[in-house]
């Protein structure tokens, strides 16, 4: 499957995302500029195209044994992993003070993207490990910092996320897993975690399994939850992995896709209760945990932009190449199938939705970079803007991530469906990011319910405003293309301001109207906002006299994504307004047991 990082569309994302000052000095990003961005993601483009791909193929073929509670990655991915850690890149956005680079997140987002894309198997198990490492930076004690921070950072250590349990899925307030003083300041774990995603593995010497358990007499629901360390070797006083803790992967999992990624069943405390040290304070477990998982947000969303730009890769080469019946009237016969309209569709729908999830990504990860290098009202309102994206981020990017790697399947017809192609590959491990890191209509619910309303309104107020901007701009073009996408923006954005006032005016957030219309409001606003990115991208790339091809390949794409998909918003809106009353009858029918 061929696959090459779009660096050129990268850096320009990024560029569209941190503003025209970040780079300059004094800017957001002084200390990063664009020539180091730029070498930087050459390189990580090249650890992708040369170590990473040519695996994932095997990893998908291979996937990984159980034997004796001890996990074998495929051939060749414990040298990838030496190559990485090697490469330094697990530190890019760790903080420096435990050895870190302390690079901008807008910069490891577009290197996650990469490597997602070239083997989202491998990927996974450092995307888990930034998550873990913002968390400790955060919450943990210095004690636990000094310990575990310099080796998770390296990669010397990996780490996972523990919060499932059979009977709790995404509600985690039923979870059972206990915890117990040992007197001695550390805790004893005990209790079963499953799909915990290289949860046992050979590619590391240790293990740090953040773990979410109840306290005796914690109170009942997501209150009662606290955060625990429990690693697979306790460190002895030389700082290196010594005794093996009462943890043990008890099964994996036999899946659809991403099979080079162990997915396991973790026991805790079957002998005598697994050893573990609090991080944050008690009952605060929840607090923690988010931290970590509103960075994974992310990076599963990008997840979803790396397969959707290897699908459309993969996909444009094929029809390229692959030539069946005329494509019009006239013209060669058999002609390539890119020049049939409707392969030609499909390409460009897949080429548009890949953009527009990508600038949604980067403006989120540059509205966390905000956050955290700003301060006073500046970081507060970054914060929230991140917050109000990143729902968006993780749902819209995986959904389209889903639509088109199909896309992709269809495109190369019955041999789409055949494994020699790739495609279906795609397909199989798409399919997960829409589940994992919170389900995508959780990130709706998360949206309407609570996003909506920070600042009482105001993040998305803002949001809406820069909408309105970005089509006065286009609106002032003397080109026709340009004022063309002006009114096709503004009409997506005035469907969504529409659906933001229901929504809004509702008297209980978490009423049946409001949630009815979660999804599709959620896809609404990914539709305003990324035709308003795209169409704001384009007009700046011709303005700035790029190159003639480049311009034009960006103003093609806008286009497209403004008369194609953009007009969907109306629709959209049409559901998030008047849909609750259909979906009521549809919950009684079903809860009534009908048919």
């Amino acid at each position: 499957m061929p696959y090459r990082a779009p660096l050129d569309d990268l850096l320009f994302a990024m560029r569209r995302a941190a503003g025209r000052a970040a780079f300059e000095p004094g800017g957001l990003y002084a200390d990063l500029d664009e020539a180091t961005a730029a070498a930087t993601l050459r390189q990580a483009a090249k650890f992708a195209e040369t170590a990473l791909l040519p695996l994932d193929r095997i990893g998908d073929r291979s996937g990984v044994t159980l034997s004796d509670g001890a996990v074998a990655t495929a051939p060749g991915w414990r040298e990838a992993y030496a190559l990485w850690v090697e490469g330094g890149w697990n530190a890019l956005a760790a903080p420096s003070a435990h050895g870190g680079m302390g690079l901008p997140l807008l910069l490891a987002a577009a290197c996650t993207e990469i490597w997602n894309a070239a083997n989202i198997s491998f990927a996974l198990c450092p995307l888990l490990g930034q998550g873990a490492i913002e968390a400790m930076d955060i919450h943990a004690s210095e004690t636990l910092k000094s310990v575990y921070l310099p080796k998770m950072i390296s990669g010397e250590w990996t780490a996972t996320m523990n919060l499932t349990e059979p009977q709790a899925g995404s509600d985690l307030a039923h979870l059972r897993a206990r915890a117990e003083p040992a007197g001695d300041g550390s805790y004893r774990l005990f209790g079963q975690k499953i799909f915990i995603t290289y949860g046992e593995h050979d590619l590391a010497e240790n293990i740090v399994h953040l773990v979410l358990a109840r306290l005796p007499d914690a109170p009942a629901g997501t209150r009662g939850i606290s955060l625990f360390l429990a690693p697979k070797f306790l460190p002895g006083p030389d700082g290196r992995p010594a005794e093996r803790n009462d943890v043990r992967c008890v099964g994996v999992e036999h899946k659809l896709g991403v099979h080079g990624s162990p997915t396991c069943t973790m026991a805790y405390g079957e002998s005598g209760g697994a050893v573990a040290f609090l991080v944050g304070g008690e009952n605060e477990g929840l607090a923690c945990m988010f931290t970590m998982m509103n960075n994974a947000r992310l990076s599963v969303g990008l997840q979803g932009v790396g397969l959707a730009e290897r699908a459309t890769q993969t996909a444009l080469a094929y029809a390229r190449e692959r030539r069946q019946g005329r494509a019009c009237a006239t013209g060669p016969d058999p002609a390539p199938i890119v020049e049939h309209p409707d392969v030609a569709r499909m390409l460009m729908t897949m080429k548009a939705k890949t953009a527009a999830a990508r600038a949604i990504c980067y403006l989120t990860a540059a509205a966390m970079d905000r956050a955290r290098r700003l301060e006073g009202a500046a970081a507060q309102a970054a914060q929230e803007r991140a917050g109000l994206l990143t729902p968006l981020a993780k749902a819209y990017s995986t959904d389209i991530g889903v639509e088109v790697a199909s896309l992709g399947v269809q495109v190369h017809g019955g041999m789409g469906f055949i494994e020699e192609t790739g495609a279906a590959q795609l397909l199989r491990d798409a399919r997960i990011t829409p589940i994992y890191e919170g389900t995508n209509g959780i990130q709706a619910i998360d949206l309407v319910t609570r996003k909506l309303r920070l600042s009482k309104g105001a993040a998305v107020w803002r949001e809406i405003d820069e909408m309105r901007d970005d089509i006065e701009a286009l609106a002032a073009s003397d080109d026709a293309v340009f004022v063309n996408m002006a009114q096709r923006a503004a009409a997506a954005v005035d469907a969504f301001e529409r659906a933001t006032d229901f929504l809004s005016a509702a008297v209980d957030p978490r009423g049946l109207e409001t949630l009815a219309g979660a999804t599709p409001y959620l896809r609404l606003f990914a539709l305003a906002r990324g035709v308003t990115l795209l169409g704001a991208g384009a007009l700046a790339a011709h303005r700035a006299g790029a190159t003639q091809a480049a311009a034009q390949n960006r103003v093609v794409m806008a286009r497209f994504f403004a008369d194609n998909l953009a007009v969907a918003a109306e629709g959209l809106a049409q559901a998030v307004v008047g849909g609750g009353d259909s979906i009521a009858a549809g919950l009684a029918l079903l809860s009534s047991g009908g048919d």
